[in-house]
């Protein structure tokens, strides 16, 4: 839920009171028609809020903190649990510590991937999820759970859903912003070598498993849009 633009306003005036909107924008490098169409409507996204607070170099967690719906992000960071730390290191990755760790003397990769990978949504849910997740955030926020699904499927998770779907699982209320790419490990004060420790921590044959597991499911979805291609084509095929 995008955040209330009167709201937003008073936030913005608290932080740059002498600042216009052109100046906001020039330092946020957020376009001038963007901000005001979402103050128009009265709506001001959560990423735009993000843009400004590193503009102006405000922390972003705590500038969302500020605002009751992220409330569960005032206060010290929580600590991310092993899982979520495993479920934001991109597949790739993941392989080329399988062939790392199968060939010895092979040249180890200097770093993973930058958060958030392919995905990194559907990962995160399914490393906090204790097989009732799903049912608790539709009962706790309405949304439906096929509506739950598709967001995952998009490898996109609103915000706010985002906070919901922490709480309901008892971790931090950061894993999912993180997931989202609202904001970075940094920001949300996650271990600088977090995720890094964990993967190291994995055994050959945890991270074989998992990496098993992320291409089964990469295959399953190629093989949809494969199909969803083939039916598009013979759509057009059909009409000539």
């Amino acid at each position: 839920m995008p955040l209330q633009s009167k709201a937003f306003q008073r936030w913005l005036h608290g932080v740059a009171p002498d600042a216009s909107t052109a100046d906001v924008c020039r330092i946020s490098g957020i376009k001038r028609t963007t901000l005001a169409q979402q103050l128009v409507r009265g709506k001001v996204a959560e990423s735009t809020l993000v843009s400004i607070s590193r503009g102006f170099n405000i922390d972003p967690v705590q500038a969302l903190a500020t605002f009751d719906l992220y409330a569960d992000l005032r206060g010290e960071p929580v600590p991310p649990t092993a899982c979520e730390l495993v479920s934001q290191i991109a597949t790739i990755d993941l392989l080329r510590a399988v062939v790392e760790r199968s060939e010895p003397g092979s040249v180890p990769a200097s770093r993973l991937s930058a958060t958030p990978h392919p995905t990194a949504v559907r990962n995160w849910v399914d490393a906090i999820d204790d097989g009732e997740l799903r049912h608790r955030v539709s009962e706790a926020t309405g949304i439906a759970p096929q509506n739950f699904s598709a967001h995952l499927t998009a490898n996109r998770l609103p915000p706010e859903l985002a906070i919901a779907t922490s709480r309901a699982a008892g971790v931090g209320p950061a894993g999912g912003l993180i997931a989202g790419g609202l904001i970075t490990e940094a920001e949300a004060g996650w271990p600088p070598n977090g995720r890094k420790e964990a993967l190291d921590r994995m055994t050959l044959g945890e991270l074989v498993t998992l990496a098993g597991e992320r291409l089964q499911a990469l295959g399953k979805t190629l093989k949809r849009q494969e199909q969803d291609h083939e039916r598009t084509e013979r759509i057009w095929e059909n009409l000539g």
